[in-house]
């Protein structure tokens, strides 16, 4: 099977998944021209539904918010900036460890270095994986990392697992996936595996339809789509929310 028929069925699997949770793809446009990052966010309760996408004008950064704020129950582990980035670097993470890799970065530290201080998240039963992505302007030695930070079958015992996954080249009209979940569950069980190949399609608002529609309709809350000039850095945002 070639890349791209593998990615084609990885995407059709997407959209049969009722709850894969929070996504990550990161990738390359089919033109080469390009990085391309994905992110996505589900809910199942009424404060995880209760949600939308937000661009931050001074910064660029992108940051999760409250639709109703009146219904908020608790902002811990919902409310974060999944997208920040310098000069150099673009991040995506499902939680508030962006904030750490961008300080970590900022004052000279990595990707690795910054995770290594942190977790899944402490939200028993399921102990929700952390998962992180990252973009690099000087590829040397990736292009871009995937991390997963995640418990062993939903339990406390064997510790934190880690693993980062590098790709030191791109391949232009495919991304890798990660994700929270396999699928829905009781307790909800983490991703496994390694990262899965999945399609890039050709523009930021393409991306946006496909995904956004392969997702399920009663359980996606809000997606986006930045796609980063691969000699510029200079990113474009696109955002899609459920609740307006």
């Amino acid at each position: 099977m070639s890349y791209t028929d593998e990615a084609k069925e990885n995407f059709k699997a997407l959209a049969k998944n009722p709850y894969p949770g929070r996504g990550i793809v990161l990738g390359t446009s089919p033109d080469g021209k390009s990085f391309v990052q994905v992110y996505w966010i589900m809910g199942r309760s009424v404060n995880s539904r209760n949600r939308v996408f937000e661009m931050e004008a001074k910064t660029g950064f992108m940051k999760t918010k409250a639709f109703d704020e009146s219904k908020l129950t608790d902002p811990h582990l919902i409310i974060y900036y999944p997208a920040r980035h310098t000069a150099d670097v673009q991040i995506i993470t499902n939680g508030d460890q962006t904030d750490t890799i961008y300080d970590a970065i900022k004052l000279g530290g990595t990707f690795e270095s910054a995770l290594a201080t942190r977790q899944y998240e402490d939200d028993a039963p399921n102990f929700t994986p952390r998962i992180s992505g990252i973009h690099y302007k000087n590829a040397q030695p990736a292009l871009y990392k995937l991390s997963i930070l995640k418990s062993r079958n939903n339990s406390e015992d064997a510790g934190c697992e880690r693993a980062t996954f590098e790709f030191e080249k791109a391949l232009p009209g495919l991304g890798h996936f990660i994700s929270t979940y396999v699928t829905d569950g009781k307790p909800i069980p983490s991703f496994e595996g390694s990262p899965k190949l999945m399609p890039i399609f050709d523009t930021a608002e393409e991306n946006l339809k496909k995904y956004w529609n392969a997702l399920d309709k009663d359980n996606k809350v809000s997606l986006m789509v930045k796609v980063i000039d691969r000699k510029t850095f200079k990113a474009k945002t696109l955002i899609v929310n459920k609740n307006k």
